[in-house]
Order: C-alpha cells, then sequence, then structure tokens
C-alpha cells in the first residue's frame, strides 16, 4: 500500500574492493541468495524478486546507486518530469540494473544516484535455513539533512514519520513501514542498509554466526523509540553497516503528523541510553566512478 509515488524501497548497489568478500557476508552471515552473477556483478535477494542487493566489483568501497520501485508507469513518468524540472544530472534513461522492465538513474543530491523502477522480475528462491523476509530501509547522513529531506518530499514523495531535533535527523516513508529512508546529519556518507526478519530470536542467531567467524556485531539487540524497531548491526566487507530488524512500526494514516524528538532525548534505544561513539564513524561515500 503506498500513498505516494514510490511504492516501496527497491535495492541497494555498492562497489566493493572485495566481491567475494562481500557475497560472502550477504549469503553466509545475512542469509541472502545469489540470483545472479556476471563478471562484474553480483545480484542477491532475500524476497521473491530478482535482486534487493547487488554489489560491483571495484576498486573503491562505496554506494553505487540507491533503488527505488514506482508505484506504476504514471508515477515513473511523473518522477522523470520533476527530475528535469529540478535541472538534475539523468545517467540513463533506461535501467542501470538486470532484471527490471522500466525505469531510469538520475543523479541527486551530494552525488547521490538513484536509480527508479517499474516490473521487477519475479525470482523464487529455493528454501533456506536462514535469512531475512526482505530489504527494508537504508539510512545515511547527508552534509545538508534538510536540504535532502526537501529534496525527498518535492521529487520522491516521501513523507515525514519522525523528525529529530533541530535539522538533526528525519524518518521517512513511502508506505506503512515507518522509515523507508532515514537520514541523520553527517559526512556525506551511507551508513547501513537493512533488512526485516521475523523475530528478536533472529538477531540472537546472527550474533551467534559472526561470533563463530570471529566477527562482531556493533551494536545491539536495541529498541528504538523512532520507529520502535529491534535491531542489530554489524560491518560488512565492503565497510557499509548491515542491519537486520524485527517489530517496525507501521503507520496506516498517512495524515498523521510527524513525532518529534528533542536531540538529547533519547530516541535511539528505548532500552538504555548507551550509544557506542564509534557506530556512526562506519560507512562509505557514493562512488566516485561507475
Amino acid at each position: 500500500m503506498s500513498w505516494g509515488l514510490i511504492s516501496e524501497m527497491g535495492h541497494v548497489a555498492i562497489q566493493t574492493t572485495d566481491i567475494e568478500g562481500s557475497i560472502r557476508d550477504a549469503t553466509q552471515l545475512l542469509g541472502l541468495r545469489v540470483t545472479e552473477q556476471g563478471v562484474r556483478e553480483a545480484y542477491l535477494a532475500a524476497a521473491d524478486v530478482h535482486h534487493e542487493l547487488v554489489y560491483v566489483d571495484s576498486d573503491e568501497n562505496g554506494i553505487h546507486a540507491l533503488g527505488l520501485v514506482a508505484r506504476d508507469g504514471d508515477a515513473l513518468r511523473e518522477i522523470r518530469r520533476r527530475v528535469e524540472r529540478e535541472n538534475l544530472q539523468v545517467l540513463s534513461e533506461r535501467p542501470a540494473s538486470a532484471g527490471v522492465q522500466d525505469g531510469f538513474s538520475f543523479v541527486g543530491p551530494e552525488g547521490w544516484v538513484f536509480e527508479v523502477y517499474t516490473g521487477m522480475q519475479a525470482h523464487a528462491g529455493g528454501p533456506l535455513s536462514f535469512g531475512p523476509d526482505r530489504y527494508g530501509h537504508l539510512n545515511f547522513h547527508p552534509q545538508d539533512v534538510k536540504g535532502m529531506m526537501q529534496f525527498l518530499v518535492r521529487v520522491l514523495d516521501f513523507r515525514l514519520s519522525d523528525v529529530i531535533g533541530d535539522d538533526f535527523a528525519y524518518f521517512m516513508r513511502c508506505n506503512p513501514d515507518h522509515h523507508g529512508i532515514a537520514l541523520i546529519q553527517g559526512r556525506g556518507t551511507f551508513h547501513h542498509h537493512a533488512w526485516q526478519t521475523q523475530s528478536i530470536a533472529d538477531l540472537g542467531k546472527l550474533g551467534d554466526r559472526l561470533n563463530r567467524v570471529g566477527r562482531e556485531l556493533i551494536w545491539g539487540p536495541v529498541r528504538h523509540g523512532a520507529g520502535h524497531n529491534i535491531a542489530a548491526y554489524y560491518v560488512e566487507a565492503s565497510g557499509a553497516v548491515v542491519e537486520l530488524y524485527t517489530d517496525l512500526e507501521q503507520i496506516y494514516d498517512d495524515s498523521r503528523p510527524p513525532v518529534r524528538w528533542g536531540a538529547e532525548e533519547n530516541w535511539w534505544n528505548m532500552w538504555g541510553s548507551y550509544r557506542p561513539e564509534e557506530f556512526r564513524s562506519f560507512g562509505i561515500p557514493p562512488a566516485s566512478r561507475r
């Protein structure tokens, strides 16, 4: 169910200097399956679609593109008109990813590339012993967080769910999920991609899998105030952070005003006030070469 031009979060495409390590992390730690693999790209998914995560072999770690699913062809054309009115650079008038029927990609504020599309192929995977249900949301740290928020509203029709402080952070939705994109004032880096699972028990099992290979969670499990989801985080081979979460708030009233939190109010963990100081230092920038 969607009230706007974007019906759901599509995918994250990441350029990585260690594509084998990135695929290994995604399949053996997170529990995704490879749906297609070429010379330089690997497509992975949790849901029954062609892809929700793409790794691109590269000599740099960075975000290649952020994929969004348009509600329908009319919505796709309206977004294309809005991009033109904004004088934003269009990189391709055709889908940049495999397995997609129609779409285009453009460069948004601060160099972030967005790929908007319709008609992704279905891909029914075999049974897995573990893994999330689907890709859910992303979090990145623009330098001009208010400007990025206004762009997402003006061009892509996102709505505000929660506002933190005085232009410090915005949680934004395109469907009933509390947030598809979370913005926090920062250094212009991408922080994490997040995956929905069934139960808090799955977060514990993720911690066990990390421990068996000498890795660790960098934070969690925690119960966020903004969004109410229970979440745990680790760092993948590319340097991006991965979140596994459950129990995210659903908003079915699109007229609901955003919840507002004070800058020092504990919106990050309802179970405790501790935040590891280095948590926000992780992440990767938009890729400089595509």
